[in-house]
This record gives structure tokens, sequence and C-alpha cells, in this order.
């Protein structure tokens, strides 16, 4: 996929590698044994089969849940497939696939499965064609044999996505995608392959399954993307036990859903303590949905260089923590004051050859009157912004953050106003976009 002019951008497209052999004996053989459903997320002992593919790397600057390479906490990881649609190969998808298209959500499950570690084991070796074709089987002219590999295990760290328009991705609901250098790290009673890639790699069955993270230690790492600051704080949340399934963010003294970062399943976007500061205290899901650290609550600043906007990928944040005598803290109730709290939801109004526009509606949903709001927008890949109205972008900002102008900054509760943007590129998905009011 295409790089990103946003603070949010994914990495580009991998390639995927097949080696091309000649026919050698048989009739082609499907891709499973059986119809192994993918692995759920709570169901951390379920193993399934599935094909392997390898490739160089997550790309600059995030891979698909949100983290540059060199921070992830092992560079044996894996790419989950985003779509689970056999037969349609087809890139029109959304990101995040909404509730609307749930039956098309593949093992990735929109990011939640980020984080988690798989025990994966090497199996049969294909010895015709594995290239994965679309509507082809995955090994064809050939079969899948035995050999001295079988066996070898290696456990790893969920790290990408893959929505690439094959078969792997779209058609194996329990397709891996394995980092090339590892593949030679694969263990057999302790000793390392060493040879199985690339004479005796085309392309494999594995068999894999979600498991805890190996010899934990420590406390989670938190730190802020490209482009962070008071009015958009991206954070990615990484060195974690068991995945993650959401963040909340204190704010106002009521503990609010943060939202997700695209579908980088790491990254989210949070909100401050209070309306307009640079000071944020977080508590977090896991993939099992039970607290981290039986509730631990995490706080932490704004690095002072983030004031108009952090110039790297990734910025470490200091943190404090306190976990409350071990059980989740409780939600404080409002303050006499009420909160502040902002929805914007985009619609499109015009299409043409080349380009569309897009009108906005951002809504007061708190509970006291808004006097500034900014919105976050995620341009698809190859879209640039040709003309906004009636919102601002302030230079010290992200160029998709934008904020109310001068006359219609001020909402009352449940009151909304509407700001609207042409936009050139063919790609209408603008995703969910997020809100903050003051």
């Amino acid at each position: 996929m295409q790089l990103l002019s946003t603070p949010t951008p994914r990495s580009p497209a991998r390639r995927r590698t097949a080696t091309l052999l000649a026919a050698l004996c048989c009739a082609a053989l499907p891709v499973m044994a059986a119809a192994a459903q993918p692995p759920a997320a709570n169901a951390a002992a379920t193993e399934v089969l599935g094909n392997a593919t390898h490739f160089a790397g997550l790309g600059s600057p995030y891979g698909g849940c949100g983290l540059p390479q060199r921070e992830l906490d092992s560079q044996d990881f894996v790419a989950l497939n985003v779509f689970n649609t056999p037969g349609d190969y087809s890139s029109t998808y959304p990101r995040p696939v909404p509730d609307s298209s749930a039956s098309v959500k593949g093992v990735f499950d929109n990011g939640r499965n980020c984080g988690r570690w798989v025990k994966v084991t090497i199996g049969d070796y294909c010895t015709g064609t594995n290239d994965g074709a679309p509507g082809q089987p995955f090994c064809r002219n050939g079969s899948w044999v035995a050999d001295k590999y079988n066996g070898a295990a290696m456990t790893m760290l969920v790290a990408d996505s893959c929505a690439d328009s094959n078969a792997w991705c779209r058609d194996d609901p329990n397709h891996l995608d394995l980092a090339t250098d590892s593949l030679n790290r694969f263990r057999i009673g302790g000793t390392p392959v060493g040879t199985m890639y690339p004479d005796h790699w085309n392309n494999r069955h594995v068999s894999w399954s979600f498991v805890p993270a190996p010899d934990y230690s420590g406390d989670i790492r938190i730190g802020f993307l490209r482009g962070a600051q008071r009015y958009w704080p991206a954070i990615a949340v990484s060195h974690l036990p068991g995945g993650i399934h959401g963040v909340q963010y204190l704010a106002n003294g009521t503990w609010t859903d943060a939202a997700m970062n695209s579908d980088m399943g790491q990254s989210y976007v949070i909100g401050a303590t209070a309306s307009g500061q640079s000071s944020f205290t977080i508590r977090i899901r896991d993939a099992a949905d039970a607290w981290l650290g039986g509730g631990r609550t995490y706080s932490f600043s704004l690095p002072s260089g983030c004031a108009g906007g952090c110039s790297q990928d990734y910025t470490a944040a200091p943190y404090t923590t306190d976990s409350s005598g071990g059980t989740p803290p409780p939600t404080p109730a409002p303050s006499p004051s009420g909160d502040t709290a902002c929805t914007a939801e985009w619609k499109l109004t015009g299409s043409w050859q080349g380009g569309y526009q897009a009108d906005v509606t951002v809504t007061n949903t708190g509970s006291r009157p808004v006097t500034d709001w900014s919105v976050h927008h995620t341009l698809p890949g190859g879209v640039t912004v040709a003309n906004r109205w009636n919102a601002v972008v302030d230079p010290s900002r992200p160029a998709t953050t934008v904020h109310n102008a001068s006359y219609n900054g001020s909402l009352a509760p449940g009151a909304s106003t509407t700001w609207g943007m042409t936009l050139s590129g063919d790609d209408r998905d603008l995703g969910t976009l997020s809100c903050t009011a003051s």
C-alpha cells in the first residue's frame, strides 16, 4: 500500500516472495487439510493450519500496528490477513472494516490482534507452484511434502497487516506473512535451521496459535507518534503481556474510550486530563478484555519538543503508575460544570472524475458549551485536499488536523456546525474522524 502523507502513514506495499518451481507431480491440493477457523482472541490454545509467505520488513515509518520496526519487542514478527474474502481480490473494502461488513474481517480483526504473540511451527513444503495467483490452488502441479525442516518452531510478534490482493491474503484465513530474516532462525531441538531459506522455501504450510508473551517482565512502553501534539495526542502502546483491545483516558474526571488510530491496533488518539492541557492518564484492556495490571493507570505528559507536533516517528513518554490496590479505578462522576465532548462525521456530497467533495458535521455531545473544536482525519493514499471552508489549518498542527474558524467554534450542548473540503484522488474513504473539544 502507498505511504500516506499524514501523521499516521502505513508501511508501503510489501512484496511477498514465492519461488516458482517446475511442475513435478500430482494434482493440485487445497490449501488446508480442513476448513480451520482463525483463532479467536481469547482462544490462545487453538492451533490452525495455513500458508506462510515472507516479507522484508514493516517499511517506514509504521507497520500495520502503528510502530516503527526498530521499536518492536522482537525482530521476529508476522503480519495477519486484513480481509477474508475467498475469490474476491478487490481492494475496495475500507479500513477499518465497518460492522456492516464484519463478515469480511480477517484475523487481523481491525488491529485487535496487534501486539500479541504466536507460536509458529513449520510444516510441509510445496513441490509445485505456489505464487498466490488469484483463483488458483496454492500448491498446483505439485504436492505438499514433509522434509527435515518440519517441526521447526519460533514464537513471533504480530506487528503488521496483510491486505494485498492475492490469494494468500484473501483466500486463506490462517495465512501468516513471516519476516524474511526470521526464516533461518526457526529452531529444531534448540538449533537454528540455518538453511531453510531460500533453497528449501517455496512457501510452506505452518501451524500456529496465539500464546502469552514469552519471558515477560517489566511494564508497557508508551510513545507519541509523528505529528502528535495536545490537539492530536496520538500514542503507540507496546511491550504488552497479552495484546491490547482498548485504551481509556481520564478527561475532566471521566474515563472515556479512546479512538483507535485507523486500524493500527497499538495506536490510539487520547485526550488530556483537563481541556487544552498536555498531561494524560490512561488505562488499558488486553486481548482478553481484562484490565491490564488489574486496572493500573499510567500518567505522562507530552514531551516539550512536541509542542508544535512531534517530529520523530516515535517519541518515548516516561510515565508514573497507580495500581490502586490492584482493582480497576472507579469511573469518577462528572464535575458539576459538566464535560466537553464532540463527534465528527463525514459524508460524500459530490464526486467527479479524479475528485470529490466531503462535508463534515461537528456536534457538541457534551453537557456544557464548546468554545473551540478540532478534527483530525486521515487521507487515503494518493489523495490530497484541494480546498477547505469553515475550518482552518494551523501551521503548527498536522496538515490533516483542522480547527474551527473564528465564527463557528462556539457550540451549545447538542448543537452542530459543518465544514467541508474538496479532494483530488479516487479513493473516497476518509475512515473514522476524531474530534477534540474545549
